[in-house]
């Protein structure tokens, strides 16, 4: 994981030849780790399925082919 000042860095890192990877704001970073690990600890604790999956990163806002577990 990369992170970038702003849209004009990464504009920056991809002209100087880098692959453009998944861009998302350190808000939704934040969201998605709070929601992802959020019940961790509760000893009957099991993996999310792939739909609950996806619907965590839908919550926070991650959407398309790169958030698609069962692409």
């Amino acid at each position: 994981m990369l992170f970038f000042r702003s849209e004009e860095h990464v504009d920056r890192w991809v002209d100087a030849g880098h692959p453009r990877g998944e861009v998302f704001t350190l808000d939704q970073l934040w969201a998605l780790a709070r929601d992802w690990y959020s019940n961790r600890l509760d000893p009957d604790w099991k993996r999310f399925s792939t739909d609950q999956a996806h619907a965590v990163f839908a919550g926070v806002g991650l959407t398309g082919d790169f958030w698609r577990l069962d692409a």
